[in-house]
């Protein structure tokens, strides 16, 4: 992706990173945090990566009844588009992965890439509705602070004014296309053309689910894979022995699941660095009492569970689809 609006995006997002890795390291002292590092016990990691690719595998599970009303398409086609999009957002901004597995799954089967990419939309909603319920949840066991709370709400009102944007375009379709078309009237008929075929598929995949079992079945997964994301938290307490030098309580996972979450959401650079690592120290020292130094190190191993093994996973899978690293770089063609 060479364009300019893709290199201004990536060097916003580094400096973003730059000043929250700044944030994270200004009064860590780096021999206390090899010393947590050398503390940890790292047989934890086998299962941390077990239930991570667990937790993406029901993702792929529940992105087969997104799907199901504009296609049928397997789990394991979906998992691998699903770790491809992963991989992919280590080193390109803007989530631009989920882009990339709605053009994945669109090259290989006999549906649109942008109404593939309609069911990632809906299914990012879904996502955050789903961290909005888990906060509200939390909040009667946890008090969070103002800007966790004010975060809630701006993003509940952000997402609820997309949505019923996506609705009403979904309903008013034709009306909403004449006034686009009016809008980029200065563009040439051809390029208008392409754009109104893009939006037509788009909006195919903004479709309900097939069956009222379909609804059960994602409501049950989402818990699963929400359950899953808390595990491996807890898990890795563990294996830096938090739970016991600190006492941290039962939903101390669960609060910082909510955090963490949180700082993928902020703009940064391509894997979230510097967002994550912060956060997460700040919801562990600021909530939970952990030693800053420890609290990074812990932070700086949690982001490596998520990246590398997603990075290796997808390079495999970017084999065996036929694509390569320099071709992810390339924007997608949409049809």
């Amino acid at each position: 992706m060479k364009n300019k609006s893709v290199d201004w995006k990536i060097l916003l997002g580094l400096f973003i990173s730059l000043i929250f890795l700044y944030l994270a390291f200004r009064k860590v002292d780096f021999r206390e945090m090899g010393a947590a590092f050398s503390r940890a016990n790292y047989w934890y990691l086998l299962p941390i990566i077990v239930i991570l690719f667990l937790s993406h595998w029901l993702r792929a599970f529940r992105w087969k009844y997104f799907l199901a009303p504009i296609g049928h398409i397997k789990t394991g086609p979906l998992f691998s588009a699903l770790i491809i999009g992963y991989m992919a957002n280590t080193f390109v901004p803007a989530h631009l992965g989920d882009i990339l597995r709605a053009f994945v799954i669109g090259r290989k089967n006999t549906v649109s890439s942008s109404a593939v990419f309609g069911t990632v939309v809906v299914e990012r909603i879904v996502d955050v509705f789903s961290l909005l319920i888990l906060m509200a949840l939390t909040i009667i066991i946890f008090p969070f602070p103002d800007w966790i709370r004010k975060s809630g709400y701006i993003t509940f009102a952000v997402i609820m004014i997309f949505s019923i944007l996506l609705l009403l375009m979904k309903k008013y379709r034709h009306q909403g296309l004449s006034i686009m078309n009016k809008v980029l009237r200065f563009l040439p008929e051809g390029l208008n053309i392409r754009i109104n075929s893009i939006i037509h598929s788009f909006l195919d995949g903004i479709v309900p689910l097939k069956s009222w079992k379909h609804y059960i079945i994602v409501f049950i997964v989402t818990i699963l894979m929400w359950g899953c994301y808390a595990l491996i938290f807890n898990l890795a307490f563990l294996a830096f022995d938090f739970v016991e030098l600190y006492s941290l309580p039962w939903y101390a996972s669960i609060v910082l699941l909510v955090i963490t979450t949180i700082s993928i959401a902020v703009p940064s650079s391509p894997g979230y660095v510097g967002t994550y690592h912060y956060l997460c120290q700040i919801g562990l020292v600021e909530f939970f009492n952990v030693q800053s130094d420890a609290a990074l190190s812990f932070a700086f191993l949690a982001h490596g569970i998520n990246m590398i093994p997603m990075f290796i996973a997808g390079l495999i899978f970017v084999s065996r689809e036929g694509l390569s690293i320099k071709s992810l770089n390339k924007k997608p063609t949409f049809e």
